[in-house]
């Protein structure tokens, strides 16, 4: 038996490299990949840019959470000023988890209350506090979880399920609405922009605070920077991690307006390895590419997503949803998406089945021909 733990579903392929939008195996295969990781190589894998930013890195080892260090409050500014309005303060985290927890501390803390509302088979981390909120298979497992229960609205998530959401909010117990803009683990569900501005209403309405997690659905991911771009809403917060490097250190962040960082400090924002030093140069060349190539990428997102959604409605599986390159299609069969998931992988193409649906996450900067190639495994692979 290995030393090392794993899920008990991981996967027969032994990473040795990554290039672009393939992963090479150590027993000579390749393969495309149609999940960067779960929204982690947005750019690609071995962006060169961000590799000779790092190579060229002559900053220090480690800096301690109580000094100070240029390059944070570089990357701090950088990111107020690409999130949605509103948001002025950045916490630094190692990544998707320590950001979900830092927002749901917050919250109880800026509201006085200990209760959330999620989305029913949400997903935010795997710490404590998100599995206290979340709503996924393995939340049972923990049944004396310290936060109360969470109150989930069931899609769709669309105008009519908002009194729903009204009748969850009326107590007034309730910290904060946590939900994806995108909601990538349920097959990259899109809540319709009706019910993203009505919510955000509600939790004004109602004294609860508003948490968009684009932990998976930043930078670019659903062709726009930020996935709350498409309904206009303003969070109380934001988390962000994954692409943040584009894969080439851990980082995350939860960014909040000052109000809500003034009552965050009363526990402080300590995170020993939160913004390593190099995570931080990675943060910094990745945003370097994004003012310099982003408003061209996002153009490429977009002829991509219509290339994807037109060859995948072909395969006869089920209505294509998402927005951008988080797109998803349900099989309607759960053990189906798993067979076209180890076929695809097989054969030299890398996709996520999550339930009955396969979920592609491409990098963003997939080239057309790259993508009929991949696209032409699914369709095999699928049949």
């Amino acid at each position: 038996m290995p030393a090392l733990v794993q899920s008990k579903n991981a996967e027969g392929f032994e990473v040795v490299r990554t290039e672009g939008c393939r992963v090479f195996a150590a027993d000579g295969r390749s393969a495309i990949d149609f999940q960067s990781g779960w929204c982690v190589g947005n750019l690609g894998w071995s962006r060169p840019e961000i590799e000779r930013a790092l190579r060229d890195f002559d900053g220090p080892a480690y800096v301690y959470p109580g000094h100070r260090y240029a390059p944070w409050e570089e990357l701090a500014q950088a990111l107020v000023e690409i999130v949605p309005p509103g948001l002025r303060r950045a916490f630094r985290a190692t990544g998707g988890s320590e950001a979900v927890e830092i927002a749901l501390q917050a919250a109880m803390l800026h509201t006085g209350r200990a209760r959330f509302v999620t989305i029913e088979g949400c997903y935010h981390g795997n710490t404590l506090g998100p599995h206290s909120i979340g709503d996924n298979e393995t939340r049972h497992l923990f049944p004396r979880l310290g936060l109360p229960a969470p109150r989930t609205i069931r899609p769709p998530l669309d105008e009519a399920r908002l009194a729903q959401v009204e009748t969850a909010l009326k107590p007034r117990d309730v910290a904060a609405v946590i939900l994806e803009p995108v909601i990538c683990n349920l097959g990259a569900l899109v809540p319709e922009p009706a019910f993203m501005r009505g919510i955000q209403d509600l939790c004004r309405r109602y004294g609860a605070l508003l948490i968009l997690d684009e932990v998976a659905t930043g930078f670019g991911r659903t062709g726009r920077m930020f996935a709350a771009e498409h309904s206009g809403v303003q969070p109380d917060m934001l988390t962000i991690a994954k692409a943040i490097t584009a894969g080439f250190a851990p980082m995350g962040a939860t960014l909040t307006s000052s109000a809500i960082a003034e009552s965050m400090l009363k526990v402080g924002a300590y995170s020993t390895y939160g913004w390593h030093p190099r995570s931080t140069a990675a943060a910094l060349a990745n945003l370097a590419w994004w003012r310099d190539n982003g408003e061209a990428l996002l153009a490429h997102v977009g002829a991509m997503n219509r290339l994807f959604v037109t060859r995948v409605g072909t395969l006869g599986l089920g209505p294509v949803q998402g927005e951008g390159l988080a797109l998803g299609v349900a099989t309607g069969d759960e053990a189906q998406a798993e067979r076209i998931k180890a076929r695809c992988l097989k054969e030299g193409l890398i996709v996520a089945a999550e339930g009955d649906v396969v979920s592609l996450f491409p990098p963003l900067v997939i080239d057309e021909a790259t993508a009929e190639e991949g696209l032409a495994i699914l369709q095999r692979c699928a049949a």
